[in-house]
């Protein structure tokens, strides 16, 4: 296990130390400059959209309206990347790591935008209504479907076994902080939900957990705006301390600001998926008029994830100082820090909020690999072999070290973010062009509308109407 270990670790490392951190930050900002900042521009409409009731882009299909959109991709989002994977940041790179979790979620609010879109362009119909994801638009899109072959492997492995197993590691660790429970016993009982989950019955659970993540998600940020107010004296010199530590002005944890960058990217990106390639396969689902909408629902979850729910962790952290406490990381560094602020009984909310939203995610990374898995082949066998892979993961997480699940999620998360940066990059001026047509749109104060032929150069448009004008001509 230990040899395991090491060579992931050293992998993983040296993607994040030596190419992401590049490659992340000079796309992002590649892409905001590209969409003119479309991230900061269309704020505004972004907030408008959540209003915005939905409308059918293609006959016979039901119309999931952009407020709907916007609560499934939060609570896709908000996980253990929020409470633990925000600790496990400020614990390796200290309170600097905050600043470039924020600078990652700003950029990759251009990165999200984009992505999201192509998955609406390139978006299939099937029984259900659509999907779609990288894996599609590197088939239609790039005309490569062994890439999206590759893609489809790589996030089948990542978030439906490895995310998973980081999934049901914290939920463990939560319940022997609050309730002393063996993680094996909890291991156990988890094994068995998800089991009983993935085998039938998901849908009617999927559609509970819509609703009771948002609302934890909501309670938590209530709470830590209680705390926030009863230390509100000390929050200019937690500002100031997390702006020192991010550019190396003061040493407060080791490894100074190397590790605040490299940390602060690596859980910012797992807790937002800004760029990596997840968020687009629940992004294709949606019923729009335009695919533009559905790139500002999920550039608008991107901030809500990081800038929000990932801040309220990083300022009960740091206010608590509970950081610096050795040995001490993940959801556990969570639940101490918020008991010094409001009593023991923190650590039992914390691990029944960790469970909500842990386990929820547990049924949507699921989602992840059955969607690419049938992009692949349908296969009754193969959909076996990858549903008893999911709940032996979820076993061997919750028993195993925190280190070791970590590096496996860093490593392939790492994998599949180059694979998608490469493809958005070489499709981004097929979503610009998307953009382009939007703004002329509402401009002329419409609500705007997209066809199979609004971008007439673009091949591979399948699941959106030729517009009322083609249609004449057919006739």
């Amino acid at each position: 296990m230990e040899i395991i270990q090491d060579i992931v670790g050293v992998t993983s490392d040296f993607l994040w130390a030596k190419l992401l951190i590049v490659l992340l930050l000079s796309l992002g900002v590649f892409y905001t400059l590209f969409s003119r900042f479309v991230q900061i521009r269309w704020f505004k409409e972004m907030i408008v959209l959540l209003a915005d009731k939905g409308t059918i882009s293609t006959k016979g299909s039901k119309a999931v309206s952009s407020f709907q959109a916007f609560t499934i991709s939060t609570a896709s989002r908000v996980g253990t990347g929020n409470l633990a994977g925000v600790a496990t940041a400020i614990a390796g790179g200290g309170p600097g790591a905050v600043f470039w979790m924020w600078l990652i979620a700003l950029l990759g609010g251009a990165s999200s935008f984009i992505e999201s879109t192509l998955a609406q362009i390139y978006k299939v119909k099937d029984e259900n209504g659509f999907r779609g994801g990288p894996a599609y638009y590197m088939e239609k899109g790039l005309n490569m479907r062994w890439l999206g072959i590759i893609f489809a492997v790589i996030i089948t492995f990542c978030f439906g076994l490895v995310f998973n197993s980081v999934q049901s590691n914290t939920i463990s660790l939560a319940f022997e902080e609050a309730f002393g429970m063996n993680r094996s016993f909890v291991g156990m009982i988890l094994a068995i939900l998800t089991a009983v989950i993935i085998f039938g019955g998901v849908h009617r659970v999927a559609r509970v957990t819509q609703v009771i993540v948002p609302g934890m998600a909501i309670l938590y940020l209530l709470l830590a705006i209680i705390v926030l107010l009863m230390n509100v004296t000390e929050i200019p010199g937690m500002i100031r301390l997390i702006f020192e530590n991010a550019f190396g002005l003061r040493e407060v944890v080791s490894g100074g600001v190397g590790a605040a960058i490299m940390m602060g990217i690596k859980r910012g990106l797992f807790s937002n998926e800004a760029g990596m390639g997840s968020a687009p396969n629940a992004a294709a689902t949606a019923a729009v008029s335009h695919p533009v909408k559905q790139g500002f629902i999920q550039t608008l979850g991107v901030f809500t994830d990081t800038l929000l729910i990932c801040s309220a962790t990083a300022f009960l952290i740091i206010l608590s100082g509970a950081y610096t406490t050795p040995d001490l990381t993940g959801i556990q560094l969570t639940q101490v820090a918020l008991s010094e602020h409001v009593g023991s009984w923190a650590s039992l909310f914390v691990a029944i909020a960790i469970f909500l939203f842990a386990f929820s995610s547990i049924v949507g990374n699921y989602y992840y690999g059955e969607t690419n898995i049938e992009f692949i082949r349908k296969s009754k066998l193969s959909m076996t072999v990858y549903r008893v892979g999911v709940v032996a993961m979820v076993m061997f997480g919750a028993v195993s070290e925190l280190n070791l699940v970590w590096s496996l999620a860093d490593l392939f998360m790492g994998l599949m973010v180059i694979i998608n940066l490469v493809a958005i990059t070489l499709l981004s001026k097929v979503a610009i062009a998307a953009l382009k047509d939007y703004e002329e749109q509402r401009k002329k104060g419409k609500d705007p509308v997209f066809y199979a032929d609004s971008l007439p150069n673009v091949k591979g448009i399948d699941a959106w109407d030729v517009s009322p004008s083609k249609k004449k001509q057919a006739m």
